[in-house]
């Protein structure tokens, strides 16, 4: 019998917030694998808010998804068929290649083996996958903190905050973060070791809330939010703090561009340094920051929380859902071959 593959496609390049008509689920036979290639069924599809930006027909580091092919994305999964001298049957795989769908053909470039005695293989997308990079290099490289600093996140409950703050921890820092729910608030202290945070939808005058939380200012800021919070933030930084400019979600869906303040004078006057950065910079010294977070993870200095939906055809709901901040942790699709 001929295996049939369900797949999401990008139907519509979205309008504001993505709507679930934007996709569409389509269903295709699976290919044999050629020479040189081998077939993935997937076991877990990571959604995350870089992808709203391939929705776009715009110039950007990665072309956009072109209307009808299938939507981009992370996941991880099992080898079902292998032509290729790398990857074995019955090998678990990971690649950023591999998109929405439920068996992904691919010639192993951008794939990685996943050992599933490590840790749990979900954690390929998470922690030990590109969030988890993302966290490491985009605090650590960018932004050096020091023991006895004040590091603020802002996003702190999503995929990439909750490691940010608890990286920070573990440098000896003091760690804040900014979410948008006292249940968020409530697992980033509890439960991630956080030392304060607040929800910015139950407040109306950041910077004061900031001034209360932050007493000695701060002196790094992870930033994945921008907006009215970055606007808030920035007069509260200290003489030399630092500032990853890692998102910034809460523009990804206007229609018009925001107007904000002219902030730049901080910059200058408090010589602080406002870097950029995408994770595959640092695709040389992956293995590093995964054997780093691994260790963590073995020792119990990290926890981590996954929001989980069922089904390839819930994917649209899943993301929509993530970019609203329905989600605690990493978002993830779990796919029938996981049950």
């Amino acid at each position: 019998m001929t295996r049939v593959n369900r797949r999401i496609t990008l139907a519509a390049r979205p309008l504001g917030m993505p709507k679930e008509s934007d996709f569409k689920l389509v269903e295709t036979p699976v290919a044999d694998p050629g020479d040189g290639e081998l077939l993935v069924e997937v076991h877990y599809l990571s959604v995350d808010p870089y992808m709203r930006r391939r929705m776009m027909d715009v110039p950007s580091y990665a072309p956009p998804v072109g209307l009808g092919e299938v939507m981009v994305g992370g996941a991880v999964g099992r080898v079902v068929a292998s032509r290729h001298p790398r990857f074995q049957e019955g090998d678990f795989v990971e690649s950023m290649n591999f998109g929405w769908q439920e068996y992904a053909l691919s010639n192993g470039r951008g794939v990685r083996t996943v050992d599933p005695k490590l840790a749990p293989i979900s954690t390929a997308l998470y922690v030990l996958g590109m969030p988890g990079m993302t966290a490491y290099f985009g605090l650590l490289d960018i932004c050096a903190p020091q023991a006895g600093e004040t590091v603020l996140v802002s996003g702190a409950a999503g995929a990439v905050g909750l490691l940010v703050g608890q990286i920070a921890k573990i440098r000896g820092c003091r760690a804040v973060g900014i979410a948008g729910g006292d249940d968020k608030i409530a697992y980033m202290v509890q439960e991630a070791g956080f030392d304060a945070g607040y929800n910015y939808k139950t407040v109306t005058d950041h910077a004061a809330k900031l001034r209360a939380l932050c007493p000695q200012g701060i002196d790094v800021y992870f930033d994945n939010v921008g907006g009215v919070i970055t606007d808030a933030v920035i007069p509260q930084l200290n003489p030399l703090a630092r500032v990853s400019l890692c998102g910034q979600i809460s523009s990804y869906n206007a229609t018009t561009p925001e107007l904000g303040p002219r902030f730049l004078t901080h910059l200058v006057i408090k010589q602080i340094k406002m870097q950029g950065f995408l994770v595959f910079q640092f695709q040389q010294r992956m293995q590093e920051g995964m054997q780093q977070m691994a260790q963590w993870l073995r020792e119990g200095k990290l926890v981590y929380r996954e929001s989980v939906v069922r089904g390839v055809e819930n994917a649209p709901r899943a993301f929509i859902g993530m970019l609203r901040g329905e989600n605690i942790g990493k978002q993830l699709v779990k796919f029938a071959a996981a049950q």
